[in-house]
């Protein structure tokens, strides 16, 4: 049966055990006819952003109520080239480009039902702890911390602001989730990249202990805007400020269970970062397969698959594609919705059985749907109005 939020719905489970060839490498690209009735979306956006970012200078406005991200550290360490590569499709030569940040600039990111925040973007020359800040307005809308750290630099002043800063928005507020990027590893080797997180990191945590911030948790990555690590950090952080990720992977390990697949994640076509998978342990290979794959779908449907119109775009709610390897693994992708692909890894011998991987993504998407609309409804409900006579 398959658990959706209106009840059970019978699903039909598939046998894995027959065994299968391995064809030939085979890649089909191909826009699905419209099946079924289901809601007509909207085009993808023009240029595949989120929108503009509006520059702050002195105090930040009020609290938004969207969660923030915030992006700190010292000059120079990435954190602009960081935003620009996942989150506006900018190339990482082109970050050699950019100039130096010099006021807090905030990207709305406004996607989708699931993809909601804010990123403030903090000029490594500007002190927070000046008095013109409100700190309580900075940290207190506050979802995520994100403190980026250079590996190729003398990353000693920037562990003593990494403890001032941290130590400071736990003291406003204690449900910020605090990350801590060690960036630019891509120039490092592999026992550079171990010795350089076990360093930060020891250092990190035993001043904290010192101070006396037993409570205060730090999650470490190394990142480089040159590979997919960035992405798959950044796919952390946002799960975190997602309420509904126990719901969306519970949905994604009964998929897995009943199709026989090897891998499932629900990514954010725009960013590529993964809001939700199963709970099966994710390579990174397998991350890498499906980012470049959703590259493949996009880059195809852009040259052959966009209609007269000019408001059509290469996403839309007729996007499918099917990748076949050499080693008899597939890579499958569906439109969950405008901005939600699902993206599954299985074996060729299970594939055999599309018809009912077919109808079990139709019940998958339904729930998503569901789980739209009771967050929708959650949102523009109004506060409960009690009496005075109310216990």
């Amino acid at each position: 049966y398959w658990m959706g939020a209106a009840g059970l719905k019978p699903l039909i489970s598939i046998q894995t055990n027959k065994s299968g060839t391995i064809d030939n490498e085979l890649i089909v690209m191909a826009e699905e006819p419209h099946i079924g009735s289901y809601t007509e979306v909207d085009s993808f956006p023009d240029g595949y952003g989120y929108g503009g970012e509006d520059e702050v200078s002195g105090a930040v406005g009020g609290v938004e109520s969207k969660p923030r991200i915030l992006l700190m550290g010292l000059r120079r360490s990435g954190k602009s080239s960081i935003q620009k590569v996942v989150f506006h499709k900018l190339s990482p030569n082109e970050t050699l480009f950019l100039d130096s940040t010099s006021k807090i600039v905030k990207d709305d990111i406004n996607n989708s039902s699931f993809v909601q925040f804010q990123i403030w973007d903090f000029p490594g020359q500007i002190d927070i702890f000046d008095p013109t800040f409100d700190l309580d307005q900075i940290f207190g809308g506050c979802g995520a911390l994100i403190f980026v750290i250079d590996a190729q630099d003398d990353y000693q002043q920037a562990l003593i602001k990494l403890h001032q800063t941290v130590t400071k928005a736990y003291q406003v507020n204690q449900n910020i989730k605090f990350e801590v990027f060690i960036h630019k590893v891509d120039g490092l080797t592999d026992d550079r990249k171990w010795d350089a997180q076990r360093d930060i990191q020891g250092k990190a945590t035993s001043d904290l202990a010192d101070a006396g911030f037993e409570g205060l948790r730090l999650s470490f990555y190394l990142t480089s805007i040159y590979d997919h690590s960035i992405f798959e950090a950044f796919s952390r952080v946002v799960q975190k400020l997602i309420p509904q990720l126990p719901t969306l992977e519970n949905l994604l390990n009964i998929l897995v269970s009943n199709c026989g697949l090897e891998k499932a994640f629900l990514f954010d076509v725009v960013s590529k970062i993964y809001i939700a998978t199963d709970s099966s342990p994710v390579d990174m290979l397998s991350y890498e397969l499906c980012c470049d794959m959703i590259d493949v779908v996009i880059d195809v449907s852009c040259i052959y698959g966009l209609r007269e119109e000019i408001e059509s775009c290469a996403y839309d709610n007729h996007s499918v594609s099917i990748i076949k390897l050499t080693n008899g693994t597939i890579l499958y992708l569906r439109e969950v919705n405008r901005f939600l692909a699902l993206v599954c890894l299985l074996r060729e011998e299970v594939f055999e059985r599309q018809g009912l991987i077919e109808y079990n993504f139709h019940c998958f998407r339904e729930s998503i749907q569901q789980v739209f609309e009771v967050r929708r409804k959650t949102q523009s409900s109004p506060p409960l109005q009690y009496s005075d006579d109310t216990q």
